[in-house]
């Protein structure tokens, strides 16, 4: 069984194409069911955010996997295979594995180490697993996948170094007061920059905001979306004494605050610190005003300075989480191969065992029977030979289960051998805690390494090597 990943994102297609393949809450059940209905796909998840569609499948067969992906993508947004090709990214196997540990560690997003991919790839998982989507394969990954974005996340804090002018802003108000939740900003402008800034300073608690614009409609307008309080503009100054921040981007072409004016203004303060914040081109205040006492002011190159620096930093710290993905992946497939190899290993022993009683039983019926001795002597030399014969494919097997090559060899074993694998369905998890994977067999739930202890003596020892999967810090 192969791992399948085709997708989109803001690096391969513009916003008019990913629009289009795109798939709402209420939409997802039912595009699970048709997906996973396809008979060459064994269990699927979709993850859909606004950079990026992709859809993550098991197959037996990749090519025919992948045409049906293709055709229900293209069924489903209404778009022709051939021109939709061009957008389209595909990966396997280990790419796959790597790309899915990459994307959920935000080294892959349009912001490098955002954080809110995590709890997509978190929803995505939790969708396609109370729809019945996915399988033994999928649950693991996935769930070792968000391990692998919440490992990145602590040990590189690689999300802490604002990369947006509006963060960085918050960043700053956060470095000059102790705390924000008591601090009043006063918002000069009614743009899309104003609002990102104010909707970030009161994400981090500040208590009050005040908006100020040359329209006071649009201030009203922005007030009412804060639960604010809009400010004519004639009377910018005298609300400027009750601000400890004030935001300025307006489109004014001149400045429209001077020196003289927050000299009047910190009077009246009795000099408590005041953060002015110009992020507008060209500036809104006179930059001789950080001459004055207990003023702070930055402008929008100070601003892009603090992001160019944090931008490095997250990429230096992306070299290590790259480290991190490394370790996951070997951890990752080593389980993998081992899926695809003990099975294999369990049929290979019960053929040979199957050959062996068959052949004793034919051999006695043709000389009547056996003495004590004679079974003895005749059953060693034939058990003898039957280990012999599957030594060498076992431990082949066995080695190349820590290899990324084990499903192949396994694939290739069980064809030279006709070997007949026991199915196995895979039950899903309740939730991503690391539970151990189980499967139905006969109608029972069986742990995984129950199931390989129940299939013979030497499976049950190369099971207890391997042990049951479970996935390191998982949560759901």
């Amino acid at each position: 069984m192969y791992i399948l990943i085709v997708g989109l994102n803001h690096r391969t297609a513009p916003v008019e194409i990913r629009e289009k393949l795109t798939f709402t809450k209420s939409q997802l059940p039912k595009a699970l069911n048709e997906l996973n209905s396809k008979k060459d796909i064994t269990g699927c998840i979709i993850l859909a955010t606004c950079n990026r569609t992709e859809i993550y499948v098991t197959v037996h067969d990749v090519e025919k996997g992948l045409s049906g992906i293709k055709d229900f993508i293209a069924s489903y947004c209404d778009f022709n295979k051939n021109d939709l090709r061009q957008y389209l990214y595909i990966k396997s196997l280990y790419d796959g594995v790597r790309h899915l540990f990459r994307v959920v560690s935000g080294l892959d997003s349009m912001i490098l180490g955002e954080t809110q991919i995590l709890g997509q790839i978190k929803d995505a998982y939790d969708d396609a697993l109370n729809n019945k989507a996915t399988n033994n394969i999928l649950n693991s990954l996935f769930q070792q996948a968000i391990s692998v974005g919440k490992r990145v996340r602590t040990q590189t804090q690689i999300d802490q170094n604002a990369v947006s002018v509006s963060y960085v802003a918050v960043e700053l108000a956060k470095q000059i007061f102790d705390k924000l939740s008591e601090r009043t900003v006063l918002v000069l402008g009614a743009g899309e920059m104003s609002r990102l800034t104010a909707r970030h300073l009161l994400a981090n608690g500040v208590s009050t905001i005040m908006v100020s614009n040359r329209s006071f409609d649009r201030a009203v307008d922005m007030a009412e979306e804060f639960k604010g309080k809009a400010v004519k503009f004639d009377d910018l100054f005298t609300y400027m004494v009750e601000a400890d921040i004030v935001i300025s981007a307006t489109a004014a072409r001149h400045y429209i605050i001077n020196q003289k004016d927050i000299i009047s203004v910190m009077q009246k303060r009795q000099n408590k610190t005041l953060l002015l914040i110009d992020i507008a081109v060209p500036r809104d205040i006179d930059p001789s005003v950080s001459n004055i006492e207990a003023v702070k002011l930055f402008d929008i190159d100070a601003m892009k300075n603090v992001v160019d620096k944090n931008l490095e930093e997250r990429k230096r710290k992306a070299l290590v989480a790259e480290e991190i993905i490394e370790e996951e992946l070997d951890d990752f497939f080593n389980w993998l191969n081992s899926l695809f190899v003990v099975p294999t290993i369990v049929a290979l022993q019960r053929k040979a065992e199957e050959i062996k009683y068959k052949e004793l039983e034919k051999a006695c019926n043709r000389l009547g029977g056996f003495t004590e001795r004679q079974e003895k002597v005749i059953g060693s030399m034939v058990n003898s030979i039957i280990k012999q014969l599957i030594h060498d494919p076992i431990i082949n097997l066995k080695e190349q289960a820590s290899s990324g090559q084990g499903h192949l060899y396994s694939e290739i074993c069980q064809n030279l051998f006709n070997l007949e694998i026991v199915g196995q369905k895979a039950v899903e998890p309740i939730n991503c805690n690391g539970s151990n994977i189980k499967y139905e067999k006969d109608g029972d739930e069986v742990e995984e390494r129950d199931y390989f202890r129940n299939q013979g003596q030497s499976a049950s020892c190369m099971a207890n090597e391997l042990g049951t999967r479970k996935v390191k810090g998982a949560q759901s």
